[in-house]
């Protein structure tokens, strides 16, 4: 599913609009996925949101779950605690370094998907949260290890968390609580 209600490419995606839910009048994403990505998506019809979120003097922490190709040594993974250079545009690098990352489990009862290849395939599970946002940064940084990564699932933007959220599911919340588990303060 690509996170917009309208795509030049309607018909060949699946779109937030195609769900079974009435969205009102104005409803945006903060913060996409891209059609390879997974995960908690937060959807707001307040304009307001994406700026206190991603342009506020605080930085907002994000956490990915990730399928990793093969197995990460523990040496890669400290290199990739400390950061790893990343191509940000045609000439530019950027040093990603995430607030954390560590080496996890695959977490309980995580449906396969249908592109994702064989458990037995080797690859390792990585938690990574990053309180800035380069375009595809996860999948780059990753890469720079030589890691491919497979799989990629946003769990959580601050204290709003995936849970036990299922594909295509939509929860309303109020926008108090919206607010505090995000960490942001409204304009008033």
């Amino acid at each position: 599913m690509v996170s917009q209600f309208i795509s030049p490419d309607k018909g060949k995606v699946k779109l937030l609009g195609d769900l079974d839910f009435p969205f009102p009048e104005g409803t945006h994403a903060i913060g996409r996925l891209d059609n390879h990505s997974e995960g908690l998506l937060l959807l707001t019809t307040n304009q307001k949101v994406t700026r206190l979120l991603f342009e506020g003097e605080r930085p907002h922490q994000r956490t990915y779950l990730v399928r990793a190709k093969g197995h990460m040594l523990p040496e890669t993974l400290q290199r990739l605690q400390q950061g790893v250079s990343i191509r940000i545009s045609r000439d530019m690098h950027y040093v990603a370094v995430p607030h954390s990352v560590a080496i996890v489990p695959k977490p309980e009862g995580m449906p396969a998907r249908p592109s994702e290849p064989p458990e037995k395939a080797p690859h390792t599970w990585l938690l990574i949260t990053l309180t800035e946002g380069k375009y595809h940064q996860v999948r780059k940084m990753v890469g720079a290890l030589k890691h491919r990564c497979q799989r990629l699932i946003r769990v959580s933007i601050e204290d709003m968390e995936l849970g036990d959220m299922q594909p295509g599911e939509v929860r309303e919340l109020e926008e108090t609580v919206f607010f505090d588990r995000l960490k942001i303060v409204p304009d008033l």
